[in-house]
This record gives structure tokens, C-alpha cells and sequence, in this order.
């Protein structure tokens, strides 16, 4: 639980800083790819690496993760039937063939149509989510943060010993 909120304080804290609007919905879609996509999958693995390595923000790609998740559970027979279609597309037979004879491939489990579905899914949606979340990121600092910030939720967050911990740790590290 603890942890949860530390994540809210950093997204909190994040949206109305001076990071990135990039930065910011970099997170949010690489959580959300994990979030369409079965959680078990080596794609996912590669995706929480790119969440370390690049300087993404953690808050945004949970959010998104949990934000997409739901979704996922509802949206799993249209990717289903949407992986169907992909893995039965002759033009791509012989590729599809190719990749499950692999072994490398085979771990993917892209030979999975919710697998497929989803993954290929998350990957077109990425194209209009990027830029959508950097509108979403300056029009909250622009016009939500305020209300935010006076709610009894963020001032019952402020107020906690772990928000003043954090306030700390991020003074000390710049």
C-alpha cells in the first residue's frame, strides 16, 4: 500500500513539475502495452527493462498499467478474434510458420491470438496515445492541477510521513 502511494505522490508531483510531457506519456504507453498485453509474456519483460533504461516516468507507466488492464479483461475476445484474423492471413503463413519453428520466437508465444491480438493492438494504439497524453499532461497543469492540489485526498497525502520522507529524498537528490 505503501508503495502504491509513493507511486501517486510521484505522479502527482510529476504532472505538475517540469518533467517532460514526453517523459510522462512515454511512461503512460509503454504501461499501457503492458497492461493490453497478458502480463506473463517476454514482450512484457523487454518493456519493464525499457521502463528502467529510458527516463520514463514509473507513476505514469503503473497508471496506465492498471488503467489498461481493465480494459484487457474486457476487450480480450476482440483481440482474440483480431489474432484469429492475423495468424490466418495468408500472406503471412509462411512467417508465422517460420517464427513457431524458432525457438527464440516460440518463447513470445506470438502463436497465442490474445498474445498477437493484443500485442499488435498496443503497438497501433501507441500512435495516437503518445500525443494525446502530452495534450493531457499540459492541459492538467494548465487547468486541473490547481483543484487537485486542494483536494482532501492530495492534503491527506501531504500530510503522511512517507510524503515528507519523499520530499526530502528528492531535495537531496535534486
Amino acid at each position: 500500500m505503501f508503495l502504491i502511494l509513493k507511486y501517486v505522490a510521484k505522479l502527482l508531483k510529476a504532472l505538475s513539475s517540469e518533467a517532460s510531457p514526453n517523459q510522462l506519456a512515454g511512461g503512460f504507453i509503454l504501461g499501457m502495452i503492458i497492461g493490453l498485453t497478458p502480463v506473463l509474456s517476454v514482450h512484457n519483460l523487454l518493456i519493464l527493462v525499457l521502463i528502467i533504461i529510458l527516463k520514463v516516468n514509473i507513476g505514469m507507466a503503473i497508471l496506465a498499467f492498471l488503467i489498461f488492464s481493465g480494459i484487457a479483461y474486457l476487450a480480450d475476445p476482440l483481440f482474440h478474434s483480431f489474432g484469429i484474423w492475423i495468424l490466418e492471413n495468408d500472406g503471412l503463413q509462411d512467417t508465422w510458420t517460420s517464427m513457431y519453428n524458432n525457438e527464440l520466437w516460440a518463447i513470445t508465444k506470438f502463436y497465442n491470438t490474445v498474445v498477437i491480438g493484443s500485442f499488435i493492438s498496443a503497438l497501433v494504439l501507441c500512435v495516437p496515445m503518445f500525443p494525446l497524453t502530452k495534450v493531457g499532461v499540459l492541459q492538467y497543469r494548465k487547468h486541473i492541477h490547481e483543484k487537485v492540489m486542494k483536494t482532501k485526498f492530495a492534503k491527506a497525502l501531504k500530510g503522511t510521513k512517507l510524503y515528507s520522507v519523499y520530499q526530502t529524498v528528492a531535495r537531496v537528490r535534486g
